[in-house]
């Protein structure tokens, strides 16, 4: 898969697939949705302030008149319905709108209503780099706060099945510290090195791992060798996991900002993919998040 462009159309082929957008009452979420409605990647279900949702869609030209509207514009109850559709088979995916992702999660993960299928949820965002002319995957930049090695092995796995199912066969993963040394006093750097030993027993498949590694000697052959170090996923790296949150979320920003990446962001390890980005993305982040989320979608059928 070369680019966004070529995402988007194969999702066009497979779509389209119906989205839940919860509180969906936001201009920027209407234009991307009606952009992929039109080009049949989705079914919109919108959820919020029909009020707002109808003022909003007459400023943009846009049409409701095809769309389910269920009027809800309280976080929770409006989270939940939209968990609901998933459960009855009305709706295909999930879409984050104007929700706060806790609100957003807490239905997601809810023990009696909820639709949790794997055993860690964790947020995949999909890079498109100008700079390095392709994708590039940071993982987890919005759900999981501190996690554990446990959790990062899982990370680790949500990661590369969504690399894997965008055509990487076997994607390079660089476990991101600030050195390459294993420290005691450095607990991430103990966590690198351990998933780095949980890839060669066998225990995570499908890709290659190294860690711990410093993200110049990641992106950068030439860092490598002048440091001495020789790994198969320095310069060539396609999946950063970061130590934190913190971490994973200034290093995607930074891509995004810095070097004018265009991006999409998916959250896995639930029962369908579920379209989670921050509320200041653009529309061309939502429409390629759309698009990654029928795709992957599509490839869970």
């Amino acid at each position: 898969m070369r680019d966004f462009d070529e995402l988007q159309e194969l999702a066009r082929q497979k779509g389209p697939k119906k989205v839940a957008v919860v509180l969906a009452h936001d201009d920027v979420i209407l234009r991307a949705v009606d952009h992929c409605k039109q080009n049949g990647i989705i079914r919109p279900v919108l959820i919020g302030d029909a009020k707002k949702l109808r003022e909003i869609a007459r400023t943009l030209a846009y049409d409701l008149d095809d769309d389910e509207v269920i009027d809800e514009a309280e976080s929770g109850k409006a989270a939940r319905a939209a968990v609901d559709l998933i459960k009855q088979g009305k709706a295909d995916l999930l879409m984050k709108g104007k929700i706060q992702t806790a609100d957003l999660i807490r239905a997601v993960l809810d023990r009696e209503t909820g639709i949790r299928a794997g055993k860690l949820l964790s947020q995949v965002n999909v890079h498109y780099s100008p700079v390095f002319n392709r994708f590039m995957f940071v993982s987890d930049a919005a759900i999981n706060i501190a996690p554990t090695l446990e959790q990062k092995a899982y990370i680790c796995r949500n990661a590369i099945a969504v690399a894997r199912a965008m055509g990487i066969a076997e994607p390079k993963i660089a476990v991101l510290t600030a050195h390459e040394s294993v420290n005691e006093s450095m607990p991430a750097t103990v966590d690198a090195h351990q998933l780095k030993m949980l890839n060669q027993r066998g225990e995570i498949t499908g890709a290659v791992i190294e860690g711990p590694i410093a993200l110049d000697v990641a992106l950068d052959a030439a860092a490598a060798e002048k440091k001495g170090i020789s790994s198969p996923v320095a310069g060539r790296v396609d999946i950063f996991i970061s130590p934190n949150i913190e971490a994973a979320n200034i290093l995607t920003k930074a891509i995004i900002y810095f070097g004018q990446a265009r991006n999409a962001g998916v959250v896995v390890g639930a029962k369908v993919p579920i379209i989670l980005l921050s509320r200041a993305d653009n529309a061309d982040t939502k429409i390629n998040s759309m698009a990654l989320g029928v795709f992957l979608s599509a490839c869970m059928d």
